[in-house]
């Protein structure tokens, strides 16, 4: 079973209260390949939300709030699940403070990036889960098994 962020599925819980649907993943969903998380939605925080990124060990809303426990606590959550149904690939939305790999925004709201991942990647990578972003179904040929 693969692990997919939700909005990637079509799911419109993003900050923004939209969705980042990917074809290739609202195909894999629907078939059984895929089940679709979101650990931001799972650490209790409401759709649409301030925007938040990572600073440091903290996540941090745009308007200072700091919500790290509700975000590490969704990203527990969400990785317990991914062992649960025996997960071995995620595919996670890119940059997020939740879900980003290997660049993230860098906390500071200026739409840089720097290098780092979300908790919820770092976790499931701890779990030796292979994870990639929206942007690397294709090279991981993921998009083969539709």
């Amino acid at each position: 079973m693969i692990i997919v962020s939700a909005c990637l599925a079509g799911v419109a819980c993003r900050y923004n209260g939209q969705a980042f649907p990917i074809p290739e993943v609202i195909e894999m969903v629907k078939k059984g390949q895929a089940l679709p998380v979101c650990p931001e939605i799972l650490g209790k925080l409401p759709t649409p939300r301030t925007c938040a990124e990572r600073l440091g060990d903290r996540i941090i809303t745009q308007t200072g709030q700091d919500v790290t426990s509700e975000f590490e606590a969704g990203a527990k959550l969400a990785a317990d699940i991914a062992q649960l149904v025996g997960c071995r690939t995620a595919i996670l939305k890119a940059k997020s403070p939740s879900c980003g790999k290997g660049l993230i925004y860098n906390g500071t709201f200026s739409r840089r990036l720097i290098s780092g991942d979300g908790i919820f990647c770092a976790l499931l990578q701890a779990k030796n889960i292979q994870v990639i972003t929206e942007n690397e179904i294709k090279q991981a040929g993921l998009g083969d098994k539709l």
